[in-house]
């Protein structure tokens, strides 16, 4: 995530702080003192939230060392003022691996509970436990009862919360995934307008997590419905077939004729007939406004982005063009080009795969 910096890797998982959660470290130091309070309070105010969001990262771990169980991998994890995000490759594929993934990083809280309470009541009596208020008292008591509201607020159904995740899970063994995401995305927006409302009149920072909440359930329900509409498909059903390539040697004057020439943005290129590389539209711009007019294309084009063959599942050469961060690809067959893959040609053949399908409904 941009504006983030690595705390460490852990277990193969990269752990990152987005920078904004300094500045609420920084606003939960400044309101202590504005209270009245000396130096030391406010620094064990901030030792608090500290503490709880060891909570958050260890309830992130929980679901992405599940998810390594069913073989997902997790890119990072990324701790924001809202909570924590773990960037998994993809959702597992069997709605009861799903379930247990969503349900770990609550699970992980009612055992950091567990323990907390094991260790504070023999020495406070458990009717300490209820004598506790959240900006004061004992220390591990609180964390104790923060860990219980994690659990209850991230199990409410607010997709693509934990909570939400579990309802499609549990919908998705009946409903299929598509029509599971549809009805718990659904439903997780009526929970994020909820959100609001309350914010609006109890606490701002619910609103925060309302645009969260709505935003990520609109974009995750898209992801799936253009999962399944890819479902079945192969590269060499999306790729453009007329295309245009340039060679290497050629240099970036003949790059801008042939851009200008169509409609085509990216360009294969090709070197004794074998795909070497991509001439991004962006590569080529920059190039230009740095006054390289002459350069061969060998020496801008793009790396990034590898060939795909023509067979390959469209859904899993997607994937491969979201984690490089491209926005198209040379298609091969056995090393030779034959063809372009760009998500404008992706998106047009899901809109008239779509249109044929409700033709025929």
């Amino acid at each position: 995530m941009k504006w983030s910096f690595k705390l460490g890797t852990f277990s193969g998982i990269g752990v990152y702080m987005h920078w904004t959660f300094l500045l609420l470290v920084a606003w939960i130091y400044t309101s202590h003192l504005k209270l009245g309070e000396d130096a030391g309070q406010a620094l064990a105010a901030v030792g608090f939230i500290l503490a709880l969001f060891l909570c958050v990262m260890l309830h992130e771990f929980g679901h992405a060392l599940t998810a390594r169980r069913f073989g997902v991998k997790t890119r990072d994890i990324t701790l924001l003022p809202i909570g924590g995000v773990a960037r998994m490759e993809r959702i597992p594929e069997k709605p009861i691996e799903e379930f247990w993934v969503a349900i770990a990083g609550p699970a992980v809280n009612v055992a950091i509970a567990a323990v907390l309470f094991a260790v504070v009541a023999p020495l406070n009596g458990v009717s300490a436990l209820f004598d506790v208020e959240l900006l004061e008292g004992n220390f591990l008591i609180r964390l104790l009862w923060v860990n219980l509201f994690l659990v209850a607020f991230n199990l409410l159904p607010a997709f693509p919360m934990d909570g939400g995740r579990v309802l499609r899970a549990l919908l998705a063994t009946r409903l299929g995934r598509r029509r599971a995401t549809v009805i718990a995305a659904g439903v997780g927006q009526a929970m994020a307008v909820l959100f609001c409302v309350v914010g609006i009149f109890y606490n701002p920072m619910l609103i925060l997590i309302a645009v969260f909440v709505f935003l990520g359930a609109q974009a995750e329900a898209g992801a799936i419905v253009l999962q399944s509409a890819l479902a079945g498909l192969r590269v060499r059903d999306a790729m453009m077939a007329r295309y245009r390539a340039l060679d290497a040697t050629d240099t970036l004057d003949t790059a801008v004729e042939q851009l200008l020439a169509g409609s085509q943005q990216d360009f294969p290129v090709t070197e004794d007939g074998k795909v070497v590389g991509i001439l991004r539209r962006n590569d080529l711009v920059k190039a230009l406004a740095d006054g390289r007019r002459a350069t061969p294309v060998r020496e801008v084009m793009s790396h990034q982005c590898d060939a795909v063959e023509a067979h390959t599942d469209l859904s899993m050469a997607m994937e491969a063009l979201r984690r490089a961060g491209c926005a198209s690809a040379p298609v091969v067959t056995d090393g030779k080009l034959v063809g372009l893959l760009t998500l404008e040609n992706v998106s047009e053949l899901v809109m008239v795969n779509n249109a044929l399908h409700k033709d025929h409904e």
